[in-house]
């Protein structure tokens, strides 16, 4: 078993080559065959938002739609902040359809007693 991946982005297009990175992460933990989450906070939160993760960071840099289709494709998952989905006034039904709201606690019941592989961007 590939085991499962838990990857913490807080920044969002304030500095997209970091989002990049996080995503990059994320989709080679998917595409690997691990069970992968991607725990949103702070402005990150926004890019499970239709119509906002629509860049590409750098020249080189694969498109941010590409690497969330990729993602969504390889079965990741993610968990985005309520408090700060509130605090943004970010609607949350209109999330891409494998995002959820769920805090901390949801994300520690996802990883369960299972060891896990956590980056955090």
């Amino acid at each position: 078993m590939a085991g499962k991946a838990v990857v913490s982005l807080t920044t969002g297009l304030e500095d997209p080559e970091r989002v990049t990175v996080a995503f990059l992460v994320a989709v080679g933990a998917a595409e690997t065959g691990r069970e992968t989450l991607m725990f949103l906070t702070k402005e990150a939160v926004r890019l499970v938002t239709p119509g906002v993760a629509v860049l590409t960071a750098c020249e080189g840099c694969p498109p941010l739609p590409s690497l969330l289709d990729r993602f969504r494709a390889a079965g990741g998952r993610y968990l985005v902040c309520p408090i700060c989905v509130d605090a943004r006034k970010v609607d949350a039904t209109t999330f891409v359809e494998n995002a959820e709201l769920g805090g901390t606690v949801p994300m520690w019941q996802w990883i369960g007693d299972e060891p896990a592989v956590t980056f955090s961007y």
